[in-house]
């Protein structure tokens, strides 16, 4: 730990911040611990740094300004997390720790602090954790009744049909991932698999409630393994889950839980070449793999309302576990979806201290009954006949090209992993 406090002290020299305090504070704390002292005010003092940074993101108004603040709130979490490891809050410095994940995205720094987690949770004295892949699982016999699928299931095309046929219109690959380690020897139905893959101590940002147009909806961050025990696995059956809905969504737990990135064969055809100038606002992700991997964990019931992304980009979505149900139609319906367009109609996340606007969000419930449209008419006339509908069932894979309009409804416990590009 003192090596990397160390390290970091000396990085810091080159630290493009914009407030010169931000940097002298992490860079006395990083240089104390590297020499093995410490002030009682350090860890109040990184907290409201953290806070400041947090709220900082939010308010960027530039790239450059934005990437400051997320490297430091990221240093400030590495060395709280230290502080906290040095003074024996194990759990509390994994949390803090992974609050860097979550928040900021811990960028150019995600392997140092996954290297500290490892390291305080081996100091950890806990009930053993599977470690194998002979789990006693099997894959469940139930599914809900289908609904009219619509959408076209083909056969795996050749990359260069992808490339230049199959990519401009949705299609869902049944059973496509059947083979893959997530759906076999190391399974993601397994909530065992999955509380062995992260250890003790870890948390992860959760929606409560089963539609983020609602009033009463708000986000937290919360233990992993509280949140597993909300959902019914095979290995962990719940009848009837108590409290409020929980939705981990839109997070990639592959970056918080690299282990699970191995579970996963990414498909050739994210690597394809689908510059369009029909999409005018698509951007490529410019990570490093140029791909945004994001998973979306929840019990049934929990939905996506109808809504596009704001930069428009193709969206493999991997149906892992359990049952969904998908609602799509095409960009032409955009005239007629009613969205939430007022920025008075907004909330807050009151943890992850974020408005969300959502103008890109229907009023419409895309899954009610026809019956129901009465106050959207032009929906009825102009976007059903052109909708489209399918259900996704474990290994299926579901494609749908930029600015398509979609919901997604959870008909059972459902795990889904998503490859934007």
């Amino acid at each position: 730990m003192l090596s990397i406090a160390s390290s970091i002290a000396e990085q810091l020299q080159h630290l493009q911040s914009s407030a010169k305090t931000d940097r002298v504070l992490v860079q006395q704390v990083a240089s104390g611990l590297a020499e093995g002292s410490y002030d009682e005010k350090w860890p109040i003092q990184l907290v409201e740094l953290m806070n400041a940074s947090h709220n900082a993101m939010r308010l960027a108004v530039s790239p450059n300004e934005l990437d400051a603040r997320r490297e430091i709130y990221t240093i400030c979490c590495i060395l709280r997390g230290i502080l906290l490891f040095n003074s024996l809050h194990y759990l509390e410095a994994i949390s803090t720790l992974d609050h860097a994940i979550i928040i900021a995205g811990a960028p150019g720094r995600l392997d140092i602090v996954l290297h500290i987690i490892r390291e305080i949770q081996s100091n950890l004295l806990h009930e053993s954790l599977l470690k194998t892949v002979n789990l006693s699982v099997r894959p469940s016999d139930h599914a809900p009744k289908a609904m009219v699928d619509t959408v076209p299931s083909i056969s795996p095309p050749s990359f260069l049909s992808f490339q230049s046929k199959f990519s401009k219109s949705p299609f869902v690959l049944r059973n496509y991932a059947h083979d893959w380690p997530a759906m076999q020897g190391r399974p993601w139905r397994s909530v065992a698999y999955l509380r062995s893959v992260a250890g003790p101590g870890r948390v992860v940002p959760v929606e409560i409630g089963h539609d983020y147009r609602s009033e009463t909806w708000k986000q937290k961050i919360m233990p992993w393994d509280d949140f597993l025990s909300t959902l019914d696995f095979e290995d962990q059956p719940v009848s009837d889950p108590a409290g409020d809905m929980l939705y981990l969504a839109q997070h990639d737990l592959t970056a918080q839980f690299p282990s699970l990135r191995d579970d996963i064969n990414v498909p050739d055809y994210v690597y394809a070449s689908l510059t369009s100038s029909e999409y005018l606002k698509y951007r490529q992700p410019l990570n490093d793999d140029n791909i945004l991997f994001n998973t979306w964990l929840g019990p049934e019931g929990t939905m996506s309302p109808a809504h596009t992304l704001d930069i428009e980009l193709n969206q493999p979505l991997v149906q892992v576990v359990g049952h969904k149900s998908i609602w799509l139609a095409p960009p032409s319906a955009s005239p007629f979806m009613y969205p939430i367009s007022d920025t008075t109609e907004r909330h807050r996340n009151v943890d992850l201290n974020e408005d969300q606007l959502m103008g890109n969000t229907s009023k419409v419930d895309v899954f009610a009954d026809a019956s129901d449209y009465s106050n959207f008419p032009d929906f009825k006339e102009k976007v059903v006949p052109i909708s489209m509908t399918a259900r996704l069932g474990p290994g299926d894979v579901l494609f749908f090209p930029p600015g398509w309009w979609h919901a997604m409804r959870s008909e059972t416990t459902s795990f889904s992993f998503s490859m934007w590009f």
